[in-house]
C-alpha cells in the first residue's frame, strides 16, 4: 500500500460520495417557492453545498428574517426527506472502492454538512452504514470550515491529526482540514472547481473517485 501512512480516511458526503447536487438545488428552490421568496439560482445554491443548513440559508437568503430562515430550513427538509424524488446516485465506483479501502485496513469516517437525520437516511438507502467507524454532522458540531467535526472524529477514534486524511469536493472541506491540521485530498467532479480547490493546498486533486482510492491503496 503505497500511501498507507494514514489510519483513517474521512469523507465529505454530498458531491464527494453521492451525486446529490441537483436534489439539493431543487429542494432549496422549492422551499423558497413554498414561502413566496425569490428562488435562488443554481450557482448560488451550488456555492453553499457543504455548509450546515443555518449557514447555507443565511448565505443564500441573506435579506430574510430569522423566522423566514427557520421556515426555509423546515421546508427544505420537508422536500429533501421525502417530497422531492430527485435521484441521488453514488458516484461511479464509490460502493466497491469504499469496500476495498475498508478491506485494506482503513478506518472510514464521514464529516458532512448534512443533519444527522439526512445522513441516516442516505446511509440506510445506500446500505453503506456498516463501513463507517465514525461520523459527524452539521447539527452536532460547528459548520465547516470550523475544525470541530474532524476534531470530534479524531477524539472518538483516539487518532491524531497526522493519522487521518480528509477527502472533499469543496473549499469548505479543505479549509476544515487545514484548520484541524489534517491532510486533504480534493475531488474536482463535485461542486467547486479545481482552481478554487487548489487554493487550499490539498495533497492532490482527482477527477474520479477511483483515482482517490488508487492513490490511497
Amino acid at each position: 500500500m503505497k500511501n498507507k501512512k494514514y489510519e483513517m480516511v474521512i469523507f465529505d458526503w454530498d458531491g464527494t460520495l453521492m451525486d446529490s447536487e441537483r436534489k439539493i438545488i431543487n429542494c432549496f428552490q422549492k422551499a423558497a417557492r413554498d414561502l413566496d421568496i425569490p428562488q435562488p439560482d443554481d450557482a448560488s445554491v451550488r456555492d453553499i453545498i457543504g455548509l450546515g443548513m443555518a449557514e447555507a440559508v443565511a448565505k443564500v437568503f441573506g435579506d430574510s428574517s430569522d423566522a423566514e430562515r427557520q421556515a426555509l430550513i423546515e421546508q427544505y427538509r420537508h422536500h429533501f426527506l421525502g417530497a422531492d424524488q430527485t435521484r441521488m446516485p453514488l458516484f461511479p465506483g464509490v460502493r466497491e472502492l469504499l469496500h476495498e479501502l475498508a478491506d485494506c485496513g482503513y478506518l472510514l469516517a464521514i464529516a458532512t454538512g448534512k443533519a444527522r437525520r439526512g445522513l441516516s437516511l442516505v446511509l440506510e438507502e445506500t446500505g453503506l452504514a456498516e463501513l463507517f467507524t465514525a461520523s459527524r454532522c452539521a447539527d452536532e458540531a460547528f459548520s465547516k470550515p470550523h475544525p470541530q467535526m474532524l476534531l470530534d472524529i479524531l477524539d472518538e477514534t483516539g487518532l491524531q491529526p497526522e493519522d487521518a486524511v480528509m477527502v472533499g469536493d469543496t473549499a469548505y472541506d479543505l479549509q476544515m482540514a487545514q484548520n484541524a491540521g489534517v491532510d486533504s485530498l480534493a475531488v474536482s467532479y463535485g461542486v467547486h472547481d479545481r482552481e478554487r480547490l487548489m487554493q487550499h493546498q490539498p495533497l492532490r486533486c482527482f477527477d474520479e473517485f477511483r483515482q482517490v482510492a488508487q492513490w490511497l491503496m
